[in-house]
Order: C-alpha cells, then sequence, then structure tokens
C-alpha cells in the first residue's frame, strides 16, 4: 500500500470520526456528504444516509460519486474537483425545493475533495438586501 493511498484513507476514517463524534454533524437537517479528491465518498451525515436510504445509504461510503449521477453532473463534478470550484445551485421536484451547494474542502492546506449540502427550502422565502 502507497504512503499516499494510506494517507487519503486515514483521512477517510478521520473524516467519518468527525462526524460520528459531532452530534451537530451528525443530526444537522440539512443533507451533508464529503468525497476526496478522486470523488471516493468519505463521510455522510443521518440526513444525507436518509435521503440514499435506496441507495444503500452509508454503505455508500466507499464508493465513486460519479457512479450515482448523470453524465452532465459526472462532467460537472470532474471539474470542480480538477479546478476546486465551488458550485451552487436550487432544484424543485415534486414540489420540494432545495439548495444545493458543493465545494472544495482542505485539510492542512491540501485540497482534500469536495463536501456537498443540500438544504430544504421553504416555498416562500424572505429575500433581505443588506446595504
Amino acid at each position: 500500500m502507497t504512503s499516499l493511498h494510506t494517507a487519503r484513507r486515514r483521512l477517510s476514517q478521520d473524516l467519518e470520526i468527525a462526524v460520528r463524534q459531532n452530534a451537530w454533524v451528525r443530526q444537522f437537517s440539512a443533507a451533508i456528504t464529503v468525497c476526496d479528491s478522486r470523488g471516493i465518498l468519505v463521510a455522510m451525515n443521518d440526513r444525507a444516509a436518509a435521503s440514499f436510504r435506496a441507495q444503500s445509504g452509508k454503505r455508500l461510503i466507499g464508493s465513486n460519486v460519479m457512479d450515482c449521477h448523470p453524465e452532465a453532473m459526472r462532467r460537472k463534478l470532474q471539474t470542480l474537483l480538477e479546478n476546486q470550484q465551488t458550485n451552487v445551485y436550487t432544484t424543485e421536484k415534486g414540489g420540494k425545493k432545495q439548495l444545493i451547494y458543493q465545494s472544495p474542502w482542505y485539510h492542512n492546506g491540501e485540497f482534500g475533495g469536495l463536501i456537498e449540502i443540500v438544504l430544504d427550502l421553504p416555498a416562500e422565502m424572505p429575500h433581505f438586501v443588506r446595504d
């Protein structure tokens, strides 16, 4: 096993421990998933696991996020990983609106991968301009 592989494995284990130990992350009302710089899913909170229940929930940890997305999203995720970019958008399905926030995360200054936060949005929401 290479030292890079060992380091990635240890980081993945550290992230999963952090999610388990931090009840606020584990029980946060938004779905949080974390992948490494290769797109391997390394952690998810309870809400994310519930949203992926039909696809095995937390058993997805260790799989590649590219495998569960259509081609257009795979290309977008690959671009985000390669360029360490943020992607933010909203979706609506079955009358349910969500905010999707995908952003790079770093460990000791090194690019670690992407974190995705999915927040349910109310049908109507105030917007404040604060100049």
